[in-house]
């Protein structure tokens, strides 16, 4: 077959899945820039809370988050706190045990994140009833009225699940500046810009709130490492709407080198792409169905992971004018709209002196974070 030929069909190949996500990206940066009026009043009711910390090998954090979320201004008899730790140290669980907590320190001989959240609910005391299960991160830390403003929201919400503004805590390294402009910019995108155009939100893993009763009887039908989709897909399948609160805060790190983002990028990957292949056979029915919040699911999951995309974006527009200018034009196009919704997208308090450093960097450090993750993982198989 002709050079050209090949060289087209490669080329448009390519091209064809990475226009279409960065047009879905592009519709929803722009929803995002406007504001939902939605009125949030105090709740009539004070629901009962089990606050779920999964903790694996997170001794150097978890400790800040418990003391974060006893520190509330919500009364302490209406919620509980439960920390799953799994493969921590006896120290770690020694300092913990001191707090009024229920401690949970499970041995998983195989860990994930769904085993924890099921172990916690098995081991929940059944004389007690809640109303609400809050899921937090190990390195999340929140204001004191956040469960009061979770109580309000939810009441506002009127459904099964709702999905709280996680934000970075730490700027400290490029990876971590990148980090959490991508944060940023996956709520612009994926949560506020869904809300504002009518759709469900995504749930982000941790800082959300479910109904209890659901979550209970759904959680224990996760089975991978990415349970938060498998929810996610379990409450869209059932009609319900996940709503999105961007005014309640809470904290995060990110990592701190492009290796660690990189492998965690891979597994949300592998994540993604599990999820579509499980679920993919729903999509003419939600369609015919009019479960649109649960197409744009299965679409979302379609869609090129950014990493991957920025990356083809790099190469296709470096290397094509060299072989042929005119293909490189397009290309050209398609990656400045990408950096311009990210743009968009991006919120102003990040928008600093290091924001032009750090996001027009930001698809070499990629790049040069997937060349040295491979590398480090050749030298582990050749030791």
């Amino acid at each position: 077959m002709d050079f050209w030929i090949i060289l087209y069909i490669i080329d448009w190949i390519l091209f064809i899945p990475v226009a279409g996500t960065v047009l879905y990206l592009g519709i929803f940066s722009v929803a995002s820039l406007f504001s939902r009026d939605t009125v949030q009043d105090k709740a009539k009711i004070q629901n009962r809370f089990a606050i779920i910390i999964p903790s694996h090998k997170q001794d150097k954090v978890i400790e800040q988050a418990v003391v974060s979320i006893l520190s509330q201004d919500y009364p302490q008899r209406l919620f509980d706190v439960v920390v799953v730790s799994d493969h921590q140290s006896e120290i770690t669980n020694m300092r913990l045990a001191q707090y009024p907590i229920t401690l949970l320190t499970p041995d998983f001989a195989e860990s994930t994140k769904a085993k924890s959240l099921q172990y916690a609910i098995l081991k929940l005391p059944e004389f007690k009833i809640y109303d609400i299960a809050m899921v937090l991160d190990a390195d999340n830390i929140v204001e004191q009225d956040f469960i009061t403003k979770v109580n309000d929201a939810f009441e506002t919400a009127a459904t099964k699940a709702i999905q709280l503004h996680r934000i970075s805590r730490n700027r400290d390294t490029a990876a971590a500046r990148m980090g959490s402009i991508f944060e940023e910019i996956n709520n612009n995108i994926f949560r506020k810009g869904h809300i504002n155009l009518g759709i469900s939100a995504a749930l982000a893993g941790s800082g959300t709130a479910y109904d209890f009763t659901w979550f209970k009887t759904n959680v224990m039908k996760a089975k991978t490492a990415g349970e938060d989709k498998e929810l996610e897909a379990l409450l869209l399948k059932q009609g319900y709407f996940i709503d999105y609160f961007d005014n309640i805060l809470l904290y995060g790190e990110k990592k701190r080198t492009t290796s660690k983002m990189n492998e965690q990028h891979g597994r949300w990957t592998l994540q993604q792409f599990q999820n579509l292949l499980r679920n993919i056979r729903y999509l003419p029915g939600a369609v015919l169905r009019k479960q649109y919040d649960w197409a744009d699911k299965l679409i979302q999951w379609m869609l090129m992971p950014r990493t991957s995309m920025i990356g083809i974006m790099m190469v296709m527009s470096i290397i094509l004018p060299f072989i042929y200018l005119t293909l490189a034009f397009k290309w050209w196009i398609v990656s400045s709209a990408v950096l311009f919704f990210f743009a968009l997208a991006t919120p102003d308090y990040l928008v600093d002196e290091m924001w032009d450093r750090t996001f027009l960097r930001s698809p070499f450090i990629t790049l040069w974070g997937i060349i040295t993750t491979r590398l480090m993982h050749k030298k582990k198989d050749t030791n």
